[in-house]
């Protein structure tokens, strides 16, 4: 199993732009790209929190769960 976090469709659905996420939760947006590539091994849950914060959603809104060997959707 994986947890993969769908920011990108958070981000379509609250009409937000990437680098305006990223400056206003003070990451980067190199890692932010990062995060929404699936390419982190680890995601802080004051970064989280954060995230949630400005997208005003909930955690259970940004990850899912997926079995191993089927594709993220």
């Amino acid at each position: 199993m994986s947890i993969v976090i769908q920011l990108d469709v958070m981000l379509a659905l609250r009409k937000v732009k990437s680098k305006d996420l990223a400056a206003a939760i003070g990451i980067t947006e190199a890692n932010l790209s990062l995060l929404k590539q699936g390419k982190v091994k680890g995601l802080r849950l004051a970064t989280l929190d954060a995230i949630c914060e400005y997208l005003n959603c909930q955690p259970g809104d940004l990850l899912i769960r997926v079995p191993d060997g089927e594709p993220a959707v």
